[in-house]
């Protein structure tokens, strides 16, 4: 260790030294030279000895700078290793980071030279002043090891790495679920110095930071790291001023799991629905096979009923609810079908002019279309499903009425069965109709719903 004599009274200045104002300022200057130069004679054989760094020790209570007026820079970087867990109903976001911070102490050098080129050693933080940075969304309990310890070198800079399990606020937006992007933020501030005692400034690009984290990500569960961008606000709190570095998390939620369990047996399920309008409906199996289709489709949602996200609503639980209502409307005309198909077979009441003649046009343009599509061969009148109503044959009726001697009764027949006839062809119609409209609003509804999530 350097020891100078120094003439005050003179103001003689040893070679080196830089004359300050005053002869206290003087003093002072020599004085940092004097006790802040460690003594590392023997590092290089017995290593650094608790002596050495007393004068250190000592002073952890303050702030390592000798010219108070001059704030301290803290460099901060730090690695997203793991995303544990993101609760949804409570809006928080549990992870695991190693918080990395830089800084300078000067009340800290030594020559390597005269060290055996010793340039750092190791020392205990709970000998050294730390700087006081937080997370300002952390809302847990402070849960690090209190044996840490930090890098200094002879320049007295400071190395100092702790991990955390930060469990912070993040405003968690679930209508895209499980398609869902969430931009939480990660603010490091301190608690007590201001920008005139401290100042934080970055280690690391951002970019270096993102890579690494998205390297060490231990966790490959349900959520993945996407970016992470960086600004740098001041948060004033009523006269003091305090710096800050503010870090946008964005994380993405990994769709496999709820695709596979969720949104196919879903799509599955109202697909069966949709075809089940083929069965005949004058066979009246339609309407129980939809209504166990749709007790099925309400035991699958109880079932899934834990995979949806607890508050909210999401866009998916519009899915299902849309893919509910398409089933239990499906269920409905089945039932309203079946209703007048019996009516009409049974007791037709007379169908309205407008009606008769709006069917007719229909049935007329249908055969058109059909014959044209079919070069001309000609197409029954009856409908498909219709050959299962007995109908009465007309000669038959004539001869059984000539044996009987009733020709009103065959007339009143011949009306009644042309009352069904009508009835039934409308019957078909308009199930054909419904279909029609039910898949185009299945459709367009699924559309719109696959559109929203690739938004």
């Amino acid at each position: 260790m350097y020891r100078l004599l120094i003439d005050l009274s003179t103001h003689s200045v040893p070679s080196g030294c830089k004359l300050l104002e005053d002869r206290d300022s003087f003093y002072l200057g020599f004085l940092w030279v004097h006790v802040f130069t460690i003594n590392c004679t023997g590092f290089d054989v017995h290593g650094p000895n608790h002596t050495a760094f007393q004068s250190v020790f000592d002073k952890k209570a303050f702030r390592p700078v000798v010219n108070p007026k001059v704030p301290t820079r803290v460099n901060i970087s730090f690695t997203l290793s793991a995303i544990l867990e993101v609760n949804a109903q409570i809006q928080l976001l549990t992870s695991f980071v190693w918080l990395e911070l830089f800084w300078k102490n000067q009340f800290i050098s030594w020559n390597p030279e005269e060290c055996g080129g010793i340039m750092n050693v190791t020392v205990a933080t709970e000998h050294l002043w730390l700087p006081d940075i937080f997370i300002v969304e952390f809302m847990g309990v402070d849960q690090i090891p209190t044996d840490l310890m930090a890098y200094v070198n002879y320049q007295g800079h400071i190395k100092y790495k702790k991990p955390m399990k930060v469990t912070s606020i993040c405003k968690l937006d679930i209508f895209f679920f499980p398609f869902d992007r969430q931009n939480c933020t990660l603010t490091f501030s301190s608690f007590l110095y201001t920008v005139s005692d401290m100042v934080l400034g970055l280690e690391k690009e951002v970019w270096q930071m993102t890579d690494t984290s998205q390297d060490l990500v231990q966790t490959q569960g349900e959520w993945q790291l996407l970016d992470i961008k960086k600004a740098t606000p001041k948060l004033a709190v009523g006269s003091s001023l305090y710096d800050q570095i503010v870090f946008y998390v964005a994380i993405q939620r990994r769709p496999r799991l709820y695709v596979i369990n969720l949104l196919l047996p879903s799509g599955f399920l109202i697909a069966i629905d949709a075809l089940s309008f083929f069965l005949p409906a004058e066979s009246g199996h339609r309407a129980p096979f939809k209504m166990t289709l749709l007790l099925g489709y309400t035991v699958f949602l109880l079932m899934m009923n834990d995979l949806l996200p607890a508050s909210g609503t999401p866009l998916i639980s519009v899915y299902f609810a849309l893919c509910l209502s398409l089933m239990v409307v499906s269920l409905l005309e089945a039932i309203f079908l079946t209703y007048l198909l019996n009516l009409v077979t049974t007791q037709p009441p007379p169908m309205p002019p407008w009606l008769h003649s709006l069917l007719l046009h229909y049935l007329r343009a249908t055969d058109c279309y059909k014959k044209r599509k079919e070069n001309g061969t000609p197409h029954p009148n009856r409908p498909p499903h219709l050959p299962l109503f007995r109908t009465t044959n007309p000669s038959a009726g004539s001869a059984k009425a000539g044996l009987t001697g009733d020709p009103q009764s065959t007339w009143a027949q011949l009306e009644h069965q042309q009352k069904v006839d009508i009835w039934v062809k409308f019957s078909l119609v308009l199930d054909t109709l419904l279909f029609r409209i039910y898949l185009v609003f299945m459709t367009s509804s699924l559309i719109t719903v696959i559109v929203l999530w690739q938004t």
